[in-house]
């Protein structure tokens, strides 16, 4: 299992319910990175996106406890193990964690790659991911060139479970 994340200088993913930062470049790198994969998110993750519904040209499915809830292009799951059931169909290495922050630090130990778009910014976040810097677990195995959009200096980094 694989996890795609963008994090400040604290580790912050979001505020209010947004993405910290609009990075056109990472943005792509998302798409390509997680297209025709399956992709796992939280409920109010997917209300985040366009129209509310699933990526498309991905398999995307939602953990949440509502057991009434419905999403355009998703399956609904609603328990880590309803989810691992259901993932059991799919290569792990073709699967994607993509947030939120509950979402995350529910299934990071898990993954055997974390995929991180880390920006050189605090950019005062109210939701964070644990600091894979600071788990021994976990080792930085690439790293991209600085590159810098809308006045965000960030890089790709890649870390894999030690």
């Amino acid at each position: 299992m694989n996890l795609i994340v963008a994090v400040d200088s604290e580790w912050g993913i979001g505020c209010g319910g947004e993405l910290l930062a609009h990075i056109p470049g990472d943005l792509k790198y998302f798409k390509e990175t997680t297209m025709d994969k399956v992709v796992v998110m939280g409920r109010k993750t997917l209300e985040s996106l366009p129209g509310k519904k699933g990526l498309p040209k991905r398999v995307n499915f939602v953990l949440t406890g509502n057991p009434e809830f419905e999403a355009e292009r998703c399956q609904v799951v609603h328990s880590k193990e309803e989810l691992t059931e259901a993932l059991e169909e799919y290569k792990t290495e073709d699967v994607f964690i993509i947030g939120g922050e509950s979402i995350y630090r529910r299934f990071y130990e898990q993954c055997d790659k974390l995929y991180v778009t880390k920006m050189h910014a605090n950019l005062n976040a109210d939701r964070f991911m644990v600091n894979l810097d600071e788990d021994a677990r976990f080792r930085v195995t690439w790293e991209s060139e600085l590159q810098n959009e809308n006045g965000i200096e960030y890089q790709f980094v890649l870390y894999e479970r030690s």
